[in-house]
């Protein structure tokens, strides 16, 4: 950091070191992520080569695109490849001790209504399809409860209770 300005380099230095839960799918559809964009690089330096040839790459707005999808798709393969690197698979399935953890499936009964989530990482976290990290709110008030437990948790909405109908 230079006098208080944030640099990008900055940020790719402080690299995240801890694990990356996710499942066996999800680290597949990362392996293929990465070849895809490996696979367009060349294309990338190509298009920056041709498009630096332009002449003054001050006011080439063109080079200016192209350098900064190199950039970027640079950039994705190195966060994707740590990623990898970090990697834990998460189990799926009913845990052996019946309680909720990553890879859970939980059915819960919130105010005579049936909700269903599986318990993931943040890397595949989407609530909209149930799935929830177990770093949520929600998620974190699941963790190591058995069925029959009732859990409560702070929504902007007030307080909201749960109840564990089932584990798979």
């Amino acid at each position: 950091m230079i006098f208080g300005v944030k640099r990008k380099s900055d940020e790719l230095k402080k690299r995240d070191d801890s694990p990356v839960h996710i499942t066996e799918a999800g680290l597949q559809r990362l392996h293929e992520q990465l070849v895809r964009l490996k696979n367009a690089l060349p294309d990338f330096i190509n298009e920056t080569k041709r498009t630096a040839a332009y002449g003054d790459r001050s006011e080439n707005a063109e080079y200016k695109e192209a350098k900064s999808t190199l950039r970027r798709t640079q950039r994705k393969i190195l966060s994707i490849e740590n990623q990898i690197k970090r990697a834990v698979i998460i189990p799926t399935g009913p845990s052996q001790s019946g309680k909720v953890q990553l890879g859970s499936t939980v059915v819960l009964d919130s105010n005579g209504v049936r909700k269903t989530f599986q318990i993931l990482g943040p890397h595949e976290a989407d609530p909209m399809k149930g799935r929830i990290s177990h770093q949520s709110p929600l998620g974190a008030a699941l963790m190591n409860h058995v069925k029959g437990d009732t859990i409560s948790i702070q929504t902007p909405r007030g307080l909201r209770e749960y109840q564990i109908l089932e584990i798979q």
